[in-house]
């Protein structure tokens, strides 16, 4: 398995590579407005990008965590199942029962 920010990284390539309206206005954002922010213009672009890569998960109904999860697995079955398995931890370290969690967060159960 590849480490997380490799991933991150993959999920954002295969993001800017379904919404070509994304990856214009990141090619096209004016230098003086990172300039304004006491930012590089690579430094501006890449916040632009994780902004609007966690407002497509927004859209979708996940964590910017899932949506990676989602563009890097091989198919749906395998990112259910990651999914599902980090939950679970996040439940654990929560101290709450899986049943308990579920309810919480509208999570589905165990089909």
């Amino acid at each position: 398995m590849s480490p997380p920010g490799d991933n991150h990284q993959l999920a954002l390539d295969r993001f800017l590579n379904e919404h070509p309206d994304v990856a214009m206005q990141l090619d096209t954002l004016n230098p003086l407005a990172a300039q304004a922010k006491g930012e590089t213009l690579a430094q501006y672009r890449a916040e632009r990008l994780h902004e609007a890569f966690e407002a497509e998960a927004e859209k979708q109904g996940l964590f910017a965590w899932e949506l990676t999860l989602k563009l890097t697995s091989d198919s749906s079955e395998v990112f259910e199942a990651q999914r599902r398995e980090v939950h679970k931890e996040v439940a654990q370290m929560a101290g709450l029962s899986w049943h308990e969690y579920c309810q919480l967060h509208d999570f589905p159960p165990e089909p």
